[in-house]
């Protein structure tokens, strides 16, 4: 029954990436295109082993007679409920991350104001012209020119902080039922549960036909399906044992969806301050001579002087 059903499975797993980049999809849709593509190979593998009829229209039949029978219970209410809280927070995730990424290309690229061309240019290379070809500004006077250029930019430091704020909470959010990954790593107990209701009922439907000579099932719906001339042994199903082989997954200690995002926002946070930061740090880290070193003030080259020191 898995191998027939492996298109089933690839087609939900593909409809639930699909959704979760932005696609028209409706998980309620999918869930339930997933059950009545179940039910007919549960159908004829669990419940009434000796069909030997196996045409496109009296599988076609079964499969849209799911939503009437029941089958598998609340299994598929379940799921689409537990699909309903776990996608959007994912969904809402990645489209939170391609926003940031949208800000940080269109800040890759500045353009300056001609004032602070200038002021650039006074900065980094007047001093060639003086044969100061390895001097450096000093810290203060590059603080003054960078953070004039850059100020645009430090006016989007509160968004983006509020931006990795946002990130971060909507990430705590995302555990346990809301986490997509917890969601699908389990689904498989789901369907066992859903694939072993329909097992137990439909015994319990087959008992009752014989007793009633009634027929409130697939026959009634679907007509009587052409049976061999002996019976078929039933397929052999206990859902107690497959539980116990199917065991939740928990993935403890090793690289889960929820541990790389967690530890994506911990790096994130570090760069809260990126925008507001900026000058500082192309000051500190590439542009300004360090302390204690003569440098160039836009004049000339002059002397720091240490706290304390005579120097």
């Amino acid at each position: 029954m898995a191998l027939e059903a492996a298109a089933s499975v690839q087609e939900f797993f593909t409809d639930v990436g699909l959704y979760l980049f932005g696609a028209d999809v409706n998980p309620e849709e999918f869930v339930n295109r997933f059950f009545d593509s179940l039910f007919p190979l549960v159908y004829s593998h669990l419940i009434n082993p000796a069909v030997t009829d196996s045409s496109l229209e009296y599988s076609e039949c079964i499969r849209m007679a799911r939503r009437d029978i029941s089958p598998f219970g609340n299994i598929p209410q379940r799921v689409m409920g537990q699909m309903g809280r776990s996608l959007l927070p994912s969904r809402t995730f990645l489209q939170a991350l391609n926003l940031g990424i949208e800000v940080i290309n269109t800040t890759d690229h500045l353009l300056f104001s001609r004032e602070c061309g200038r002021a650039l240019l006074r900065m980094q290379y007047c001093p060639h012209c003086q044969g100061l070809t390895l001097s450096k500004p000093c810290m203060g006077y590059c603080l003054n020119v960078v953070r004039g250029c850059l100020a645009h930019m430090a006016e989007l430091n509160p968004h983006w902080h509020a931006y990795i704020r946002s990130l971060e909470e909507l990430s705590d959010a995302m555990h346990g039922t809301y986490d997509i990954e917890h969601v699908l790593l389990n689904f498989h107990l789901l369907v066992n549960d859903a694939v072993t209701q329909a097992h137990l009922d439909g015994q319990k439907l087959s008992e009752q036909d014989l007793a009633s000579g009634m027929h409130v099932n697939v026959n009634k719906i679907c007509g009587h399906p052409i049976r061999t001339p002996t019976e078929s042994p039933r397929c052999s199903f206990d859902g107690s044992k497959e539980k116990l082989r199917m065991k939740i997954s928990t993935r403890n200690g090793e690289e889960t969806l929820a541990n790389r995002r967690k530890e994506f926002i911990n790096s994130l946070r570090l760069h809260g301050s990126f925008y507001g930061g900026l000058a500082d740090q192309l000051c500190v880290n590439d542009l300004a001579a360090a302390d204690g070193l003569p440098c160039w003030n836009g004049e000339d080259i002059v002397k720091r002087y240490f706290m304390g020191s005579g120097l």
